[in-house]
């Protein structure tokens, strides 16, 4: 069994208000954000980023249309596609979510498949040198408690020394 011990000089979570989509670091940026497992695009966060570009959309499609018999499971659950946009920004397509609607009692959001998720897109980010900015993940369509998804991204994210925004449009009220 392995033994993870407290850092207390882990990076926290910034948590600011702003447009997610607004690159607020300089250099290169990386936004995560959860996909599902349909193919399906076209409501939530994701309406945002294909305002400001088109590519993760059509590279998302394009992506389900070719896997879509999720051979060796390069689409489905647990799986992201990286996208370059203009500029120094990269969208990370995470597919974290079954479904588009709570199913049997089951909501969207499958947070086992967020954690691999996130884990690759630590490995992107140190590669590639990225902060990282975005929305609450997985709170919106997918249906998840972000008292469950916030450790997961201190897990995956923050214990590596990334940096890491989480943006609100609107304050938070607790």
């Amino acid at each position: 069994m392995k033994v993870t011990s407290y850092n207390p000089a882990m990076r926290k979570i910034n948590y600011l208000i702003g447009d997610a989509t607004k690159q607020l670091a300089r250099g290169p940026l990386l936004i995560p954000h959860i996909c599902n497992d349909l193919g399906a695009w076209g409501a939530g966060f994701v309406l945002a980023i294909t305002k400001r570009w088109p590519e993760p959309e059509v590279a998302y499609r394009a992506w389900h249309k070719e896997h879509s018999d999720k051979i060796a499971g390069r689409f489905g659950l647990g799986n992201v596609q990286f996208v370059k946009c203009k500029g120094d920004v990269t969208i990370a397509n995470m597919i974290a979510q079954h479904n588009v609607r709570p199913l049997e009692g089951k909501l969207p959001i499958r947070y086992d498949a967020l954690e691999v998720c996130l884990n690759k897109v630590a490995e992107y980010a140190i590669a590639n040198k990225q902060a990282i900015q975005m929305p609450r993940i997985g709170t919106g369509l997918a249906g998840g408690l972000w008292e469950k998804i916030e450790p997961i991204i201190e897990k995956t994210l923050c214990a590596k020394d990334l940096e890491v925004s989480v943006l609100d449009l609107t304050p938070q009220v607790d």
